[in-house]
């Protein structure tokens, strides 16, 4: 196959006239009534021409948000709000266009939980006011990384809004703000290069958390693997013409949740410190954030695998809880928690993203989720009595949701058997659905790479089952040594999706599969049909399908609203309650707080703020450098709300083992705001700065 120009198209299918296009069986049918596609495709250029090269752009930006009063997304407890900020979370963008820029994709991975409806709306529509047609619906992928510990309240379906508080608007806004810059950066810097991929495997950092759902899989299946996770990282490198490296994005399946769902710091998990790692030692010399070489460590078919190492045991008697309902003997499954590798959240999420990047430096039914969706996993326990592995219903909650909610139908509680329905979301409307019912399905194909966009989790067998289905198809239509990868939540999210075995089980991953036990075989019969078009050059004949819905629905929220902030008698914001001593040493805490205000404050009305900085001083010129900041891995910011308005900031720096000798300092920056007479309010910028003290040798 010869040298061919990438080539974008957008289509959609109602599913159910696609299905019966394609034979699948009716009951799917049924599953995947009301979903549509969203075709991406990007013709094939051959592996052997080694002198293919790209037009390249890369770029990255903040994207954090409010770190304060804000649920954080994705275990979905209301009680795990955000009180302060241990690493910034970033967009990173990558745009590879053919050399006359006639064609081109955009690939985006978010330190965020997954991409939403909503926010792949307003992005595209902030990039057609900037670009025009330039960056389509057709060619833009918008990837979560998963971490669970940032800001939430971006979705504008109604059971996002439970844990979530709502639609929060600064917290929706920093997002689409930072993924367009994030592409504005890339489409500034567009240069020719090269594109190279590369395979390893990655050790001790993973294990499957539902194996008793991954042995209902067929043991003829099960005997073609070495393991019950995939261990493979996949990795793009970019590089110039004259070989200068430009960034790279892996794929690896495991779920950032190294902090688990006591943390109440924003951060990026143990995906972003391995992005973290990559991008402090190709931009030397800068600040994290900062530097053109931008690393991103994507999320892939995460779906079943945990990082916590050790197993699931329970925390109040030390014994395993690795059963099929991941129950304790006393205390229930609210007891049984996994960790690992390391000695707590911190050191377990440094020790994962550690081993990630050290590998990539060396080369339908409507919706509806069951009971075990309410138990959680043992990453993050759910609430109440329930438990992973639930085929019958709780008659004391089913009576409840049906008198809160009404009662699933027949037809409803048949298509999802054997799952004890929960919340039959397809169903229920008010306010607003609770889940999509038109979802995005991409496929791009750049060179010998092809990037299945998939909307949601797929387990470990899942996307094993996908990978190989769109790999044969391609080879059966002319187009073999695909490299095929999966990059997961892409551009909406659909929760869960399990094969059929494993939804047998039902456990948390199945009890999520919203779309029903079919689910896996229609996505496999969507994926293959994209391929098929891509191979054979028929894209031309995909039609377009139904547009998904932008709900309006205003600024409704259960975010508690900002009021002014007060300071202690006789002190002024900023000011130091608890010093610094006078002398550490490296591998000590330095520790220092603060007379502060909301950190809201500072989202709300300011961009691409650093709550702190710390500073050493050069005897040379007498001045203060900037050496970490709130970015830093090594620092952490905490906020603690008090009453009638006051609060502290308590600063913490954890000294590296390499830090110079010298004399440093800290400082803070925050907003307070303040009422005026006139009912209105203003935000009022204000720092604080510790006393000077000294790193000695050890």
């Amino acid at each position: 196959m010869g040298l061919m120009s990438p080539l974008g198209i957008l289509s959609r299918f109602h599913a159910c006239n696609l299905f019966k296009k394609v034979g699948l069986p009716l009951l799917s049918l049924i599953l995947l009534a009301h979903v549509s596609t969203n075709l991406l495709f990007f013709l094939i250029i051959d592996p052997s021409e080694v002198t293919a090269n790209y037009l390249l752009g890369m770029g990255r930006a903040d994207c954090t948000g409010p770190v304060a009063e804000v649920p954080l997304m994705g275990y979905a407890n209301p009680e795990q709000v955000g009180s302060g900020l241990l690493m910034r979370l970033y967009s990173r963008a990558f745009i590879v266009a053919d050399l006359d820029d006639s064609r081109r994709v955009v690939f985006v991975s978010a330190d965020i939980g997954m991409v939403s409806q909503r926010l792949r709306l307003e992005v595209l529509k902030k990039l057609k006011s900037k670009y025009g047609e330039l960056y389509r619906q057709d060619n833009v992928i918008l990837s979560g990384t998963h971490t669970h510990s940032g800001p939430g309240g971006y979705f504008q379906y109604t059971l996002f809004w439970i844990t979530s508080k709502g639609l929060i608007r600064p917290s929706l806004n920093a997002i689409v703000n930072g993924i367009v810059k994030s592409i504005d950066i890339a489409h500034q810097n567009m240069k020719r290069g090269r594109l190279f991929i590369n395979r390893g495997t990655v050790e001790n950092s993973q294990i499957n958390r539902s194996p008793f759902s991954y042995l209902e899989n067929p043991a003829s299946e099960r005997s073609r693997y070495s393991s019950n996770t995939d261990k493979e990282m996949v990795m793009l490198k970019m590089v110039d013409e004259n070989g200068q490296e430009l960034g790279l994005i892996s794929w690896f399946a495991v779920h950032p949740v190294s902090m688990n769902n006591t943390n109440h710091l924003v951060n990026s998990d143990n995906v972003g410190y391995a992005s973290y790692l990559f991008e402090q030692e190709k931009n030397k010399g800068m600040l994290p954030g900062e530097g053109s070489f931008v690393a991103a460590f994507a999320s892939s078919n995460l779906g079943d695998v945990s990082p916590n190492t050790k197993g699931p045991f329970c925390v109040n008697t030390g014994e395993s809880c690795n059963n099929p309902h991941s129950t304790c003997p006393m205390g229930g499954a609210k007891m049984c928690m996994a960790m690992g590798p390391g000695n707590d959240m911190f050191d377990s999420t440094r020790i994962i993203g550690q081993n990630i990047y050290l590998k990539a430096r060396v080369k339908t039914c409507k919706p509806a989720l069951g009971h075990s969706f309410a138990a959680g996993t043992i990453d993050g326990v759910g609430a109440f009595n329930f438990t992973q592995g639930s085929v019958e219903g709780n008659p004391f909650w089913d009576e409840i949701r049906d008198q809160l909610l009404g009662e699933p139908s027949n037809e409803t509680k048949a298509c999802h058997k054997p799952k004890p329905i929960l919340f039959s979301t397809g169903e229920m409307t008010r306010p607003h659905p609770w889940h999509p019912d038109i979802v995005d399905v991409q496929i791009a194909a750049i060179g010998s790479l092809a990037i299945i966009a998939v909307p949601g989790e797929f387990t470990t067998m899942s996307g094993r089952r996908l990978r190989e289905a769109v790999k044969r198809e391609f080879d059966s239509h002319g187009t073999p040594r695909m490299d095929v990868i999966i990059a997961g939540l892409c551009n909406v999210y659909t929760h869960y999706i399990t094969t059929y075995e494993e939804y047998q089980v039902q456990r948390y991953e199945a009890a999520s599969t919203i779309y029903g036990p079919h689910t896996l075989s229609a996505y496999i019969q969507l994926y293959r049909g994209l391929a098929r078009a891509i191979a054979t050059n028929t894209v031309q004949d995909l039609p377009r399908g139904p547009e998904p819905p932008f709900l309006n629905i205003g600024n409704m929220t259960l975010l508690p609203p900002l009021t002014a902030d007060r300071m202690p008698a006789n002190k002024t914001f900023g000011d130091v309650l608890q010093e610094v001593r006078q002398q550490y040493r490296a591998t000590e805490v330095v520790e220092v707080t603060f007379v502060g205000a909301n950190p809201r404050n500072s989202a709300e009305n300011v961009t691409e703020h650093n709550f702190l900085t710390v500073e050493r001083h050069t005897n040379t010129s007498d001045s203060w450098h900037v050496v970490w900041n709130d970015a830093s891995w090594d620092t952490r910011f905490y906020w603690t709300k008090g009453s009638f308005g006051r609060s502290n900031v308590t600063i913490e720096w954890h000294i590296p083992c390499d830090t110079e000798p010298g004399v440093y300092r800290i400082r803070y920056f925050g907003h307070y705001k303040k009422k005026l007479s006139n009912n209105r309010a203003v935000f009022i910028p204000f720092e604080g700065t510790s006393s000077v003290f000294e790193i000695t040798t050890l």
